[in-house]
């Protein structure tokens, strides 16, 4: 059913894509395929697109938007031009990187003979003069007038809050909210916000591709939850299972104060948090919903809060890690972190690797990764096991004491021990989740290889998500046995292997 208000034109669109290497850009080029259109990507380092999933599909160009010559060759043939991109966190100067960029997109679009702009900005306090706006919301506002005016129909589109993994707003909260039992912070954390999840946010961006012609104007957009900030730290803490946390807000301090607060409790760089933290200092909440009379809400609603904070962690708490941490080969959810997202996004992540050269088949190595655990014990400080699975007995968990089903032969689903077989890809990969009591998820890789010189390499990775402060603490006390567990099991493997391996035969 075709939404109200919107185009007879039903044949699919030619879509530029600026900022496919952000947040929102890399999120918004798979919605776009799937509803059949076809995507250009303008971006900077073209390379850095190469390892996501729909890659393939789209036609990726290099360019800058200041560059006029680069963006109009980009523009050729397009009917939709996306514009996600802005200069936070490049120095002082953005404001008027962002004025020249807007204005050499706006200008170019109107010459190629673009259809219609698409640009997500910020989502500004109601009643406040631009002037008191924190640069960042004012440089926000000062694009979309710019695109507006460029004389192609443009829907600017306001949001506050993103919620979804990889959004530095989200992770701000994350990191903030799990680290954190107790807070003293800002007066800010009571100023009221309407968060909205990423694939909302998604979903109206794709929908905007079809606005009818005469449409020119800002959308406010949100989701159906108005809370402060503090609620929405609570909330996430209910949602991630963590202790209630006690949150005292202090009245003195200031932005830069408080960028620098957040910025040492949470990876998120200074540059990005107090453009954030100042964005905060006043109310920001939709003052329409226009934008579902063009692009209507599904059937079950707009996204509320409690969801999309589950969305965002579903790849950990689902303990999918492959593909939440290392495989960009299958299908992502919006929500879901992307190759492009930063180092920080994503939530903390520790990881021991060890990696070893083998004089040994690959074959040979393998039969003793399978053959692991159990009666045939882990290829490290025996000791050391045996206590962690005491330990683990003593505090209600399943210790050491279920072995394993077949003494050589593992399958996905079996117990191992302490530890669940999650993944296996025979002669090449064995993935294990922690079953012990730990405040966090934990899994143990074993991978067979071989380097380009043709030998055969044993790559072993330890992962560790923490939960809450206790996660945190726990994985930095037990860092200093790592070398003699799980160096002595890399170590110790190699060498059974070796001592395995047939001798060459001799010649006479």
């Amino acid at each position: 059913m075709r939404a109200t208000g919107m185009t007879d034109d039903d044949r699919p669109l030619r879509c530029l894509v600026t900022g496919a290497t952000g947040y929102i850009g890399g999120r918004l080029v798979p919605e776009l395929l799937a509803a059949g259109h076809s995507v250009r990507c303008l971006a900077r380092a073209p390379g850095k697109l190469r390892d996501h999933p729909w890659a393939g599909r789209a036609e990726t160009v290099r360019g800058d938007v200041t560059d006029e010559r680069a963006v109009r060759a980009a523009m050729e043939g397009m009917d939709v031009a996306y514009y996600l991109v802005h200069a936070l966190g490049t120095g002082r100067g953005f404001e008027e990187t962002d004025r020249r960029a807007a204005r050499v997109f706006g200008e170019q679009a109107r010459a190629a003979g673009i259809r219609r702009i698409v640009y997500l900005g910020g989502l500004s306090p109601s009643g406040v003069p631009e002037h008191a706006l924190s640069p960042h919301l004012r440089s926000r506002a000062e694009v979309g007038r710019i695109l507006l005016a460029s004389g192609v129909p443009t829907a600017v589109l306001r949001a506050a809050v993103i919620i979804g993994s990889g959004s530095a707003s989200f992770e701000m909260l994350r990191y903030l909210t799990e680290r954190l039992p107790v807070m003293v912070t800002p007066s800010w954390v009571r100023t009221r916000i309407q968060p909205i999840a990423v694939r909302d946010v998604l979903r109206f961006l794709v929908g905007c591709a079809r606005l009818p012609y005469d449409v020119n104007r800002v959308f406010d957009i949100g989701g159906p939850d108005i809370v402060t900030y503090e609620e929405m730290m609570r909330r996430y803490a209910v949602v991630a299972a963590l202790p209630k946390r006690l949150i005292l807000p202090v009245p003195l301090l200031t932005p830069r104060l408080s960028s620098l607060w957040v910025g040492l409790v949470t990876p998120v760089p200074g540059a990005l948090a107090r453009p954030l933290v100042e964005s905060l200092r006043h109310e920001v909440v939709c003052a329409e919903r226009d934008i579902v009379r063009y692009v209507p809400d599904p059937p079950e609603g707009p996204v509320g809060l409690d969801r999309a904070i589950r969305l965002a962690l579903r790849r950990v708490q689902d303990a999918d890690v492959a593909t939440r941490w290392s495989s960009a080969s299958t299908p992502r959810a919006p929500s879901d972190p992307l190759p492009t997202d930063p180092d920080w996004a994503g939530g903390s992540l520790y990881t021991d690797h060890r990696e070893r050269t083998v004089a040994a088949s690959p074959q040979a190595l393998w039969q003793l990764v399978e053959a692991i655990g159990g009666e045939n014990g882990w290829y490290s400080s025996p000791l050391a096991w045996s206590l962690r699975g005491r330990l683990d007995t003593l505090v209600g968990g399943v210790g050491l004491r279920r072995g394993r089903r077949d003494a050589n032969r593992l399958r996905v689903g079996d117990s191992l021990d302490f530890w669940r077989v999650e993944e296996i890809e025979p002669g090449r990969l064995l993935r294990l989740r922690a079953e012990m009591r730990l405040p966090g998820l934990a899994w143990l890789e074993m991978a067979v290889d071989r380097d380009a010189q043709g030998r055969t390499v044993y790559r072993q990775r330890a992962l560790f998500h923490p939960h809450g402060l206790a996660g945190h603490v726990y994985w930095w006390g037990v860092a200093p046995f790592h070398a003699a567990v799980f160096g002595g099991m890399a170590r110790n493997i190699a060498a059974a292997a070796e001592s395995a391996a047939p001798e060459p035969a001799r010649t006479h």
